[in-house]
């Protein structure tokens, strides 16, 4: 089943072309990773997916509805959407942040109570997202890795058919990396038919259960289809200009200079 569709997309911004003659097909149950060098156009494309801007040309259609012929308020509130950029000041607790993944807001909503069950689905994830014990603690007391698995957990709470991660392993050390992607591997278990799509410039980012990818330079798609016949040093160093090696062992990917350019 059909995700995702976009065809011949593009976008222009003051004159500028972020994005030109782009496809791309995402169905239930395929994990996607678009990748590219700075500037490439990934964020531009997952805004689109996501249903936050609109093509100049082309046409997108996310879960069957296409983008403007659909409120896109309505629409957004069927996509998990992950920005690490999350903008929460207040000390709120785990539990209180992921809840608010029901009401698309930063904060709880003035007189909005969750139900039992709403707090026991959050329970769940915040287990699955590997927080367990953490429900109570606060915001500004958890690691950057922490919040971004709550932020995931948010992200959930509506029974998404689709998950959005923009670079979600931005900021990290190495442990809160490894806890991220173990995380994504057992949300992939848990949600079968869950598709995603996680934006990344780094090969180690990846999870293992990456079916498919998308490599972007300059706005422009240089190949996309099976993370296996994608994912190489020919192409991959193509998209970032310049000669790579990379390694699969055991699913994850490792990347390094195959010489001077």
């Amino acid at each position: 089943m059909e995700v995702l569709r976009a065809e011949d997309v593009h976008v222009v911004r003051d004159g500028r072309p972020l994005l030109r003659e782009v496809s791309l097909t995402v169905r239930a149950g395929e994990h996607w990773a678009l990748l590219g060098a700075n500037g490439a156009g990934k964020s531009t494309l997952l805004s689109l997916l996501g249903a936050l801007i609109h093509p100049t040309h082309g046409t997108v259609e996310v879960l069957g509805r296409r983008l403007g012929r659909v409120d896109l308020r309505e629409l957004r509130a069927h996509v998990g959407h992950v920005d690490p950029c999350h903008p929460l000041t207040a000390p709120l607790r785990v539990r209180d942040v992921v809840l608010t993944g029901l009401t698309n807001s930063v904060a709880p909503l003035p007189r909005w109570r969750p139900t039992n069950e709403q707090r026991e689905r959050a329970d769940r994830l915040i287990g699955t997202l590997g927080l367990t014990g953490l429900g109570e603690a606060r915001w500004p007391t958890l690691s950057q890795g922490q919040r971004g698995r709550t932020l995931i957990a948010r992200a959930l709470m509506p029974e998404p058919r689709l998950l959005l991660l923009d670079e979600p392993a931005t900021g990290l050390d190495l442990p809160g990396r490894e806890q991220l992607i173990d995380a994504l591997e057992t949300l992939r278990l848990t949600h079968p038919a869950l598709a995603t799509v996680l934006v990344t410039h780094h090969l180690e980012e990846l999870p293992p259960g990456t079916t498919h990818a998308m490599l972007l330079r300059e706005g422009r798609v240089l190949a996309w289809g099976p993370a296996s016949d994608i994912l190489t040093g020919a192409q991959v160093g193509k998209c970032f200009g310049l000669p790579l090696v990379l390694e699969r062992r055991e699913g994850r990917w490792t990347v390094r200079s195959g010489g001077r350019a």
